[in-house]
């Protein structure tokens, strides 16, 4: 049984592989300003899954959630239908309640959007928290390179 798509890190940089669907695009089968973040959102959630960040028991547990703080975004090319794509995502900086994670979205290697996303971990009552200690480690291992297999 075939199983979802999952990205795959190659030292300290994460890919992502995106296919452009019908729904992603406009009525010019151009892809819209916002699927671009709908893309760098499921590579983020990828990278946390294949470190061993357990997104889904952390929020269930009270514990706490990610949530997107500040997204600064440049398009450079339009990708369209049917295009293969590739999300780059590599740490960029770590801090005690917040991870920015620097994101290219690629054709074939041709740079289509750049972006950084700076979220923060967020108590069950919305409020800022540091995140856990060892996710912060692991965050920063990432940011100098090194190879990760939780």
């Amino acid at each position: 049984m075939p199983v979802p798509a999952s990205g795959q890190f190659v030292g300290g940089v994460h890919y992502f592989p995106v296919r452009v669907y019908f729904e992603d695009t406009d009525a010019g089968g151009i892809v819209y300003h916002a699927s671009y973040l709908r893309f760098m959102e499921r590579a983020r959630s990828d990278m946390l899954r294949l470190v061993g960040i357990d997104q889904r028991g952390t929020l269930e547990s009270g514990e706490g959630v990610y949530a997107v703080a500040r997204v600064g975004i440049d398009y450079r090319a339009p990708a369209r239908l049917d295009d293969d794509l590739v999300v780059v995502s590599r740490v960029a900086d770590v801090s005690g309640a917040t991870v920015t994670i620097a994101q290219d979205i690629l054709r074939s290697g041709a740079l289509l959007t750049q972006a950084q996303v700076r979220v923060a971990f967020l108590s069950s009552q919305g409020r800022p928290k540091p995140q856990p200690r060892a996710w912060i480690t692991l965050f920063n291992r990432i940011a100098q390179g090194e190879d990760i297999h939780p």
